[in-house]
């Protein structure tokens, strides 16, 4: 990482954020305090929520959230079971994405955001979902995404291992939150994707649509200082749906949705 690279980045973090260790359960109150303060921010999220909910498919049978951290999904989706890798605050399970505490067939749809590159094995998690969903049931992913601006803010501004070339599905798990491969999506979704077909039938790739390219970016995320106002979130939707034509090239996440056959 260049010099210029980390004076950018040692300006626009949040002071609060520094010497705060990724791992500790404590930081989840900290970026739930944070996420609700930035409401540019806050905006985002609500309109990833919104996706997920008109995408549930219908019935009555339990909604998991995974790592629901620092979220408010919960007050999207009545009952939904959240969790998370440590027991924190307001989440209701501990659950590992890899052995899920969840019967066979019992579950309606799994969700998560910001979540699937932390798996340190994304196949025993596919496993896993295919087991527990109902036939029907969904798995929905809003996951960071691999294009040309994606990858210059994945390598330069973030704090998180990038690794499109990695041939494995697998990393060395450092810890929850920490341990990750901001590429992975995009390598199982995409470079990978006839691999998926064939490692697990029983799950078909609904869709996976590239989207987002500026609106998170001038957030400043979790970590970052807030740097647009909330009232600009509008602005900013606008401005996002001018580029629609270009988000194969721009989009900086993807939702992703994945129905049991």
């Amino acid at each position: 990482m260049g010099t210029g690279t980390k004076l950018v980045k040692a300006l626009l973090t949040d002071p609060r954020t520094r010497g705060l260790d990724l791992d500790d359960p404590a930081q989840t109150a900290v970026r739930r305090r944070f996420l609700r303060e930035k409401r540019f921010l806050c905006a985002i999220y609500e309109d990833w929520y919104r996706w997920i909910v008109t995408s549930l498919p219908a019935g009555d049978d339990p909604v998991l959230e995974l790592g629901s951290g620092p979220g408010f999904l919960a007050e999207y989706i009545p009952g939904l079971v959240t969790s998370e890798v440590f027991p924190c605050e307001g989440v209701r399970t501990v659950a590992d994405a890899r052995r899920l505490p969840f019967v066979d067939g019992g579950l309606r749809a799994i969700v998560m955001t910001d979540v699937l590159h932390h798996v340190p094995d994304v196949g025993a998690f596919f496993r896993e979902a295919a087991r527990t969903l109902r036939p029907g049931g969904a798995i929905l992913m809003i996951e960071p995404w691999n294009t040309a601006l994606a990858r210059l803010v994945w390598t330069r501004l973030h704090h998180e291992p990038f690794e499109p070339r990695a041939e494995r599905w697998e990393f060395a798990a450092s810890g929850p939150l920490s341990g990750a491969n901001t590429a992975l999506p995009w390598i199982v979704f995409a470079r990978d994707r006839d691999r998926f077909a064939r490692e697990f039938p029983s799950l078909e790739v609904r869709g996976v649509e590239p989207f987002m390219p500026l609106r998170y970016l001038v957030s400043g995320g979790i970590s970052m200082r807030a740097l647009q106002p909330g009232w600009a979130a509008g602005v900013w939707r606008w401005i996002e749906a001018l580029l629609t034509p270009w988000r194969s090239r721009l989009g900086m996440f993807a939702k992703i949705d994945v129905r049991r056959r």
